[in-house]
């Protein structure tokens, strides 16, 4: 029932261990009945989405029934919407009937509903039901649950819930679709594992833990490069082929061209990116890549001129053999065989290093200022392809960061549990005439206690006010480090870093000292 969702919801926000939030999920699963604890479980995943249902369209309404100006400030204090709508809805002691709702009713009404009536739809639940279950009422019509779960945590509830190992969850998964009746069956023995053949489906990656010991053997290891892209696996049957993220997200439709282009039925893993029009056809930079992200249809126009390739480096299956138990030196011969049979505008394979110690490799890496080049990979070369992170088989070891002193221009509330502060921190460089252009954006790097300074200061320090967001004095420094700045005709400074974050807190140095936008024009790569 739909109050048994909200006490679930309401637990998980107030619980912040890990192993708490499994019991939390795990409880609910058991015990829920279907499809709620389907549209519940899809819902903790992402994997829920109406799109008739607008945030835009939820803060109207709520300006309907009360005061705009109260909303306004409501929403700038709690720092989000659902749960200042849910806070603030005007309670109706006479209803009671929130009891008799459940998951599934809601999810129905909601997948029909058209987009001018949803917030009449959205109104009707509401005006039934208590702050907790329109607070989870708001969460699943919109989505984004911030509640501290991610897809992999709850498949992980689930797999606790029916002691079943988290692998088979995560093979079945993908082809799939909520509300999971075939997954519950199966985990709760009343079926088979759900028959899989001929559906393209996602395998669970092998992942690689940050190099901190420096003093492995390279003669067990093999080095090649960390690419600056995204991770892919590709999936062929013979009759159907489709891309995977890193995360399981289906991302054929926005490369359409590389899931045409591989006619081999297999299993690959490697490195989705785009030709480089000043680097001989090699990678671009991820901000090409960006482009094509996220995308539902790609105009020819796009594929032309962001053209995607991939560049391969491991292989799970070929044909309907499954490799993942062979050494990486076994799987490394398949793949050096395989690829050859793929398109070649399409499809490459990443070189091995030459590295006769860790110190020459530290000077190749080092030495790497590619736009694509994020660093370097060590991979055991007898290791198996294992899902997950495992200790001593693949390491990433990343190149030094970029650092550039730049100056604090605006400040945003967070969400979740950093609401109440001005975590969000937009900062900038001189130009030649003394004026300040915005770089990046950064919300992390910092401790709390220094969380809790630069909050302060922002508040001691506003000059102006948009809503949620503060202009501040231009005094105060941040030394932010990025893994690399590219062109952008998106910003005013015409630049755009990857990956921001602060890294140091200069209240020693005078804003006027901080870093000027041709310095880190020079850095771009």
């Amino acid at each position: 029932m739909m109050q048994a969702f909200s006490e679930l919801l309401d637990n998980l926000i107030y619980t912040r261990s890990r192993n708490g939030k499994l019991r939390l999920i795990s409880y609910y699963l058991k015990q829920a009945s279907d499809p709620d604890r389907g549209w519940v479980l899809a819902a903790l995943t992402g994997e829920l989405d109406f799109p008739t249902v607008k945030a835009s369209a939820v803060r109207n309404m709520a300006m309907e029934r009360v005061d705009e100006t109260l909303f306004r400030l409501s929403r700038d204090f709690v720092g989000d919407t659902a749960e200042t709508v849910a806070l603030i809805w005007p309670e109706n002691p006479e209803n009671t009937s929130q009891e008799h709702l459940s998951v599934g009713q809601i999810v129905d009404e909601l997948a029909a509903v058209s987009r001018s009536e949803a917030p009449k739809l959205l109104a009707n639940f509401m005006d039934i039901m208590g702050s907790n279950e329109r607070y989870a009422l708001l969460k699943l019509a919109t989505g984004g649950m911030r509640v501290g779960v991610s897809a992999r945590l709850a498949k992980t509830a689930f797999a606790q819930a029916f002691a079943m190992p988290i692998e088979d969850i995560e093979e079945v998964w993908h082809a799939l679709s909520p509300p999971y009746l075939e997954l519950f069956a199966w985990g709760e023995g009343r079926a088979d594992r759900p028959d899989l053949t001929g559906i393209p489906f996602f395998r669970s990656f092998m992942l690689a833990h940050p190099l901190e010991d420096k003093k492995l053997d390279m003669a067990d290891y093999v080095a090649e490069w960390k690419w600056d892209g995204i991770r892919i696996q590709i999936v062929g049957t013979g009759q159907e082929t489709k891309l995977f993220s890193r995360g399981g997200d289906d991302i054929t439709s926005a490369f359409p061209d590389v899931a045409d282009a591989f006619d081999a039925i297999g299993v690959v893993d490697g490195e989705l990116l785009v030709r480089g029009e000043f680097q001989g056809g090699e990678a671009a930079s991820f901000n090409a890549l960006q482009q094509r992200l996220g995308r539902k249809k790609v105009s020819a126009k796009m594929r032309a001129d962001y053209p995607a390739f991939v560049r391969l480096y491991d292989i799970l299956f070929d044909k309907e053999t499954d490799l993942r138990e062979l050494s990486w030196t076994e799987r490394r011969k398949k793949l050096e065989a395989f690829v050859p049979k793929l398109n070649p505008e399409r499809f490459d394979i990443s070189a091995i290093l030459e590295a006769r110690d860790f110190e020459h490799l530290n000077e190749i890496r080092d030495g790497a200022r590619d736009a694509a080049i994020e660093g370097v990979m060590l991979k055991r070369r007898d290791s198996p392809y294992i899902s997950g992170r495992k200790t001593g088989l693949w390491y990433k070891w990343k190149r030094n960061p970029l650092v550039a002193d730049c100056v604090m221009m605006y400040a945003q509330r967070g969400s979740g549990k950093r609401s109440s502060f001005y975590s969000d921190y937009t900062f900038g460089c001189w130009t030649d005439d003394g004026e300040l252009y915005p770089v990046g954006k950064a919300y992390s790097g910092f401790t709390n206690e220094e969380l809790k300074m630069l909050d302060r200061f922002v508040r001691q320090n506003t000059i102006k006010r948009f809503g949620p967001v503060r202009e501040v004095e231009k005094t105060m420094v941040l030394e932010v480090a990025f893994d690399s700045v590219h062109q952008s005709k998106r910003h005013k400074s015409g630049l755009a870093m990857r990956f921001p974050r602060i890294s140091r807190i200069r209240t020693d140095k005078p804003a006027a000292e901080a870093d000027h936008v041709k310095t880190l024009q020079k850095m771009i790569t």
